[in-house]
């Protein structure tokens, strides 16, 4: 049966939180009236591909994908891409930071007209339930400035919550498209959404921060800076040749 939804979770060592996501991402999903998928993409070097595989011996709707090493959000969400088969196809955090009962915020937006709809930690009906460190809200700020000043993408107040979910058409165009392999992977997304015409849709959810200390504070804003150059200046001369506009699913019988 073809899946209603396909979901990737990008994941780089998550073996202390990702069987808790998955069994949280399950039970919300196996009360649902629609088929599924579930696709982990990881990386690193940890056990977070044992983990997702034993929990894969009772979970059909469940699959890997997996590279040893660092290779980037952005890659692994390839990855995950080309194995989605759904009508919706969506990404979150494998370490949920987002509960997966929020997508219900989402996917009506599907039915007025709109490929692709974003979780936001920027609105008013936002809530954050834990605050980032006050260093990383800084570092958010400053982040956002120079994003905009560089790649634009001014009607969107949040590019970086990892919850994002796309028409199957929608998602086949712009994951086709995309090369960058890291974190600006969201900013790159919804730029060539932006360039490929299809109209996004920015939506308040819960999230709440997890503490995770891995961000490299000095290396990582560097290649962030210098990803974001790559995307103001890739020339992308495939996107004029994707077309969108094309049909978009119904909201999933009840």
């Amino acid at each position: 049966m073809t899946p209603y939804l396909s979901l990737v979770l990008p994941a780089f060592n998550e073996e202390a939180a990702i069987g808790s996501a998955l069994s949280a991402i399950r039970a919300y999903l196996d009360e649902q009236s629609y088929a599924y998928q579930v696709i982990v993409a990881a990386d690193g070097t940890d056990a977070t591909p044992d983990v997702v595989k034993s929990i894969a011996t009772e979970w059909p709707s469940l699959e890997l994908t997996f590279e040893r090493g660092r290779h980037g959000k952005g890659y692994g969400l390839r990855q995950g891409m080309q194995m989605a088969q759904g009508e919706i196809v969506g990404f979150m955090d494998a370490d949920y930071k987002v509960p997966i009962g929020e997508m219900e915020k989402l996917l009506p937006w599907f039915n007025d007209g709109f490929d692709l709809v974003i979780g936001s930690r920027a609105l008013s009906d936002s809530l954050i339930e834990r605050q980032q460190p006050w260093f990383r809200q800084i570092g958010s700020r400053a982040f956002g400035l120079l994003m905009h000043a560089l790649v634009g993408l001014n009607q969107i107040q949040d590019t970086q919550c990892g919850f994002k979910f796309f028409t199957r058409q929608a998602a086949q165009d712009i994951f086709a498209l995309t090369r960058i392999d890291g974190y600006m992977c969201d900013v790159e997304i919804l730029w060539l959404a932006e360039k490929l015409g299809y109209p996004v849709k920015e939506t308040g959810i819960v999230w709440r921060d997890d503490g995770d200390t891995r961000l490299q504070l000095v290396a990582g804003n560097i290649r962030n800076a210098r990803d974001l150059l790559r995307i103001r200046s890739g020339s992308y001369t495939d996107a004029g040749a994707v077309r969108a506009g094309a049909s978009r699913p119904v909201m999933p019988p009840r």
